[in-house]
């Protein structure tokens, strides 16, 4: 599949053969697809300035989650995989030519699909407005709605640190985020933005395999925008996920290809810290819970008081939406939230739509991700660790994994005693 993507007065080729994404507007063709026009307006509305190569990258990130919307998985030769050529305006197009080993290596790790890159002239970067607000807030974070994050952001604030959150706004989560911003981090800027996706005869569902390019891009923005930055200081933006889920390893060969995300992987990030410095951007990409599991997040929050008050409104289920924005309770990241509550020691309050996971009858006979998890155990049980982690940790790339390999053993611990709770077997 190919796409165009690029600000509206580009010279579009014709949409019968080539699609076009309008970047940072809205479209003007019903055959044309759009992403990020609300971005820029909230970018220029805060008066905000952020660098160059900045909006290069975002421009790259909102291109693919374009084709990651458009591309139909099932049109592809085997089912899954997926090839897009994707021409990008940029403002600096002959350093990311430069880059396009490297962004490929990028994408196809984390939507294992091929992707061939240019870079053309055309980029978006908004005339500096003339009273420039430069954030005087000295991290970033990016505040999902998810537990993992809340408590990071309670983390860096009990730490003293002065983070500016970063949100992308999504339907169930976006009062959660603002609530948790307003709550814990009074005073703070909280900055929410939506990339408002569109593209003609979209894949259903949407693939959201891209999604945390867009985030962590996001936050690559604000960051540059801030007066540390500006000062010649290096901003860390954090991305908090627990290192259980972060990792994902598949939990039997049949998740190897669709259910086993890479959103928050140690590689991904390697990969995007390793251009960012190419780009001459000063981010540092951090996520402090690699090594620990979602339980242990819990217990070491430093302040129990306020994470007590919100775990439970915080979001975990990968599939909200489509139980009415309710918690399903059998998804893996349901389950990996409810073992953490049972670690913790801390009633879990949240509603789950299937509380029962031991029942066995023909209304939930699609508990497919707990026998996954049932079956993981065993596995490991009878392989041991390194057997059935297999090919999710790259020595190669992360050097020493003796760590997130103790650490995946400890979150299947948390899970097994979910397990036992309900009688899995």
């Amino acid at each position: 599949m190919k796409l165009v993507c690029a600000p509206k007065n580009y010279g579009f080729p014709d949409p019968k053969e080539i699609l076009g994404v309008v970047l940072y507007d809205s479209a003007n063709s019903d055959h044309r697809g759009s992403v990020g026009a609300a971005v820029k307006e909230q970018i220029l509305k805060d008066k905000l300035a952020p660098a160059a190569r900045a909006w290069d990258l975002l421009s790259l990130a909102l291109s693919v989650t374009g084709a990651d919307l458009a591309g139909h998985r099932s049109q592809s030769p085997d089912g899954w995989t997926r090839e897009f050529d994707l021409e990008v305006a940029t403002i600096d197009p002959n350093f990311w030519n430069g880059q396009v080993e490297l962004i490929n290596r990028l994408l196809s790790f984390l939507t294992t699909d091929r992707w061939r890159l240019h870079f053309v002239e055309g980029g978006l970067q908004p005339a500096q407005d003339r009273y420039v607000v430069r954030p005087n807030e000295d991290q970033v974070i990016l505040l999902s709605g998810g537990l993992d994050s809340l408590v990071g952001y309670i983390d860096l604030i009990s730490s003293g640190s002065r983070p500016l959150a970063v949100s992308q706004i999504v339907k169930g989560d976006a009062e959660n985020q603002r609530h948790f911003a307003q709550e814990i981090g009074t005073g703070l800027r909280h900055f929410q933005i939506n990339h408002n996706a569109y593209v003609p005869d979209p894949e259903n569902p949407p693939s959201q395999r891209a999604r945390s390019f867009l985030f962590v891009a996001y936050g690559v923005l604000i960051a540059t925008t801030l007066e540390r930055y500006h000062g010649g200081h290096e901003v860390t933006l954090y991305v908090c996920q627990n290192g259980f889920i972060s990792i994902n390893p598949p939990l039997t060969g049949s998740r190897l290809g669709s259910l086993s995300t890479r959103t928050t992987h140690p590689e991904f990030l390697a990969f995007i810290e390793e251009l960012l410095d190419s780009a001459g951007l000063h981010v540092r990409i951090e996520n402090p819970y690699q090594v620990q599991t979602k339980g242990e997040i819990l217990l070491g929050c430093k302040n129990q008081r306020l994470i007590r008050t919100h775990a439970v409104p915080s979001v975990s289920c990968g599939r909200f939406k489509r139980y009415g924005y309710t918690h399903c309770g059998r998804c893996v990241p349901c389950l990996v939230r409810r073992a953490a509550f049972r670690k913790w020691g801390v009633k879990d309050d949240t509603q789950y739509v299937y509380e029962d996971l031991g029942r066995d009858d023909k209304d939930h006979a699609g508990f497919d991700d707990v026998r996954s998890v049932a079956m993981a155990i065993l596995e490991v049980r009878s392989r041991g660790i390194q057997d059935w982690i297999g090919t999710s940790l790259n020595t190669a790339t992360l050097g020493d994994v003796a760590a997130l390999e103790a650490m995946v053993r400890r979150g299947l611990s948390e899970l097994e005693s979910l397990m036992n709770v309900y009688g899995v077997k």
